[in-house]
């Protein structure tokens, strides 16, 4: 390699790092550099626990939903021979939560781990964001999305049953995997846009309020808004949902969301998903869902009732949840998603194809 190939490799890597953003401190992963090379590895020390750090509280509520890193031998030993599925949320989960959600980027470390798993096993996103908006952010091919909490499902073509398949519609875009995308609640697309017209007007007067678009639900972002103005905000929405007999509220953090009042959300998505994907009526699946917020926990009951593989919640702090693991922030959800990909490097050479 010349002069001025090793300056463009060694700039590439620190342009690689500045982007993410990443802690050097930070033992749960560890970079390595070489002339043309960057790559990342989780440490041998990534348990996921440092009781030394924690509060009481959070190591009693870690006995109850202990750490996914922590107990990583003992959760793929009970998987031994079965098909990995990986389902993501995305804020708070693959990003940082921030006061900005058009804001909320994944980092390039981020990214390069969801690239990695995504090679060995069936990857799916499943966002209240809108679809088109998740591929943004996370700019992967390889991996299926799902937006709208699941309202708008980009996935493969299998057989389905009748009532599905009215949903579905053939596609032939570049935006994840999948060729047929499901939308169930598409008949609500005017009345939402409607709605929306009306939120923009109506909250004009409170300031921090943001309203966000995400196809088949509607968010109205209020961590900027003063807490003095919150109640204002609350029934202001309500009093135009109350006019919208077919749409109900939903809370999530920081978030009033509008959506249509279907039998729809993330646990269906899911279920959705394990059809197309072939592991709808099989014992021989073991899937993991990561997310941190109450819209995650539809999903997590249905893993658990089905008992089709392990949900995990990721906080820093004690919360009710029916999830099994957990894990502290994003950084341990990389950390965790990287365990995966060494898991099955070690174990066979091979990739998955679907």
């Amino acid at each position: 390699m010349g002069l001025s190939e090793r300056i463009g490799a060694i700039q590439h890597s620190m342009d690689f790092i500045s982007k993410a953003r990443f802690d050097e401190n930070d033992d749960r992963v560890c970079i390595s550099m070489t002339e043309n090379h960057c790559d990342i590895q989780p440490t041998r020390e990534s348990d996921g626990i440092d009781n030394g750090t924690l509060d009481p509280e959070y190591t009693s509520w870690l006995k109850k939903h202990p750490s996914a890193l922590g107990m990583f031998e003992q959760i793929m030993a009970s998987g031994k021979g079965k098909k990995i599925i990986v389902f993501l949320d995305y804020d708070g989960t693959l990003s940082p939560i921030v006061d900005d959600p058009d804001r909320a980027f994944m980092s390039e470390v981020m990214r390069a781990a969801v690239r990695e798993v995504a090679k060995y096993f069936p990857t799916a996103i499943i966002s209240g964001r809108s679809r088109e908006k998740v591929f943004k952010f996370v700019q992967l091919t390889g991996v299926f999305y799902a937006g709208s909490h699941g309202m708008d499902i980009m996935a493969p073509v299998l057989p389905l049953t009748a009532s599905d398949v009215k949903h579905q519609t053939r596609i032939d875009d570049k935006q994840g995997s999948g060729d047929v995308l499901f939308q169930p609640a598409k008949e609500f697309l005017p009345t939402i846009q409607e709605i929306i017209e009306e939120l923009e007007e109506k909250t004009k007067c409170i300031h921090g309020v943001i309203i966000e678009n995400n196809r088949f639900c509607i968010s109205v972002h209020f961590r900027r808004v003063r807490e003095e103005d919150y109640s204002e905000l609350e029934e202001l929405v309500k009093s135009i949902v109350k006019d919208y007999p077919r749409f109900h509220l939903t809370r999530g953090r920081k978030v009033i969301e509008i959506r249509p009042s279907i039998k729809w959300d993330k646990g269906y998505a899911l279920e959705y998903m394990l059809d197309t994907l072939g592991y709808g009526n099989s014992n021989n699946v073991l899937a993991f869902y990561i997310g941190d917020d109450r819209t995650d926990e539809d999903a997590f009951k249905v893993l658990r009732v089905k008992k089709r593989g392990y949900p995990i919640i990721v906080s820093s702090i004690p919360k009710e949840t029916t999830a099994v693991y957990s894990l502290r922030d994003p950084s341990e959800v990389m950390s965790f998603l990287l365990h995966l990909a060494r898991w099955r490097k070690n174990s066979s050479s091979s990739k998955i194809v679907i």
